[in-house]
């Protein structure tokens, strides 16, 4: 499999590209300013404008798939017939052993977005994933529900503090970044690029935080099951079924089954994924 980058191998990034609704928010918000000192009754107008425009932000960031804040990597590239299984919140000292020993059963690689602060109290943990060839990426420090509301500094340290810690506990450089819940907020995109690190987000989600039904989290997985898919479940904040057993412990054997037998090779994203600057 391709490992990730090593720690000392990341490219020096070239200057953060502004995403063209950013670009174009900008220029709405000179054109208000402009209009407003130009022509006093256009003031409300202008007014209108530039809050019709923070309403599209907010609405951006609240969209875990968008791409209007940047680049957003919804769906593997390339036309080969893979798909990806994304497990996030942990690690989980209970649940993640249980799942790397049922992966291991499988045959099956994952990718696990690891919340720093929970991987600092478990090491070892971290350590056992990468040992069995599964992908460590990044999904924050400490999982801030306020993550979306910070600024430039308050995401820089929950990223790029996180992304050390991952990298030094697990001796490899994550290659990707999934915020908490999905939602982030127009400053995130530079600090991303600036630790050449992917966004990504997923194609399809299980909800297997919140729903206690093994059949319906994996209708929700597998149907329409395609090439390119980024499949979400989770092992840190897992819901357990009746019989008291974690979710998805009852999810990946059908799952993966399902994915194989529509002709889909699992991978994990640092096998899928180039590096966010390997063309620049």
């Amino acid at each position: 499999m391709s490992a990730a980058p090593p720690l000392a191998s990341a490219p020096r990034p070239p200057r953060w590209p502004l995403p063209p609704f950013i670009t174009a928010t900008l220029g709405l918000h000179g054109a208000a300013a402009a209009a407003a000192l130009a022509l006093p009754g256009a003031w409300p107008w202008a007014a209108g404008a530039v809050a019709a425009n923070h309403l599209a932000i907010t609405a951006a960031g609240l969209w875990p798939r968008s791409t209007w804040l940047g680049p957003n990597v919804r769906r593997l590239p390339g036309g080969a017939a893979q798909v990806a299984l994304t497990i996030d919140d942990g690690p989980d000292p209970e649940v993640t052993p249980a799942v790397l020993d049922l992966l291991a059963e499988l045959g099956v690689r994952a990718s696990f977005f690891c919340i720093a602060e929970r991987a600092r109290a478990q090491p070892a943990l971290l350590r056992r994933i990468v040992a069995a060839g599964h992908s460590v990426q990044n999904h924050s420090l400490r999982h801030d529900h306020r993550f979306s509301l910070m600024g430039p500094r308050g995401l820089t340290r929950e990223v790029g503090d996180a992304q050390a810690l991952l990298a030094d506990l697990s001796g490899v450089q994550p290659q990707a970044f999934r915020a908490p819940a999905g939602l982030r907020n127009p400053f995130l995109d530079p600090v991303l690029h600036a630790l050449s690190l992917h966004l990504v987000s997923w194609t399809r989600r299980g909800f297997d935080t919140r729903t206690a039904d093994a059949d319906v989290v994996l209708a929700r997985l597998s149907r329409g099951l395609a090439a390119g898919d980024i499949l979400l479940l989770h092992d840190g904040n897992a819901r357990r079924g009746a019989s008291g057993r974690p979710l998805l412990l009852d999810v990946l054997p059908p799952l993966v089954a399902r994915c194989r037998a529509a002709g889909l090779r699992l991978v994990t994203l640092a096998e899928a994924l180039p590096p966010r600057h390997a063309a620049a």
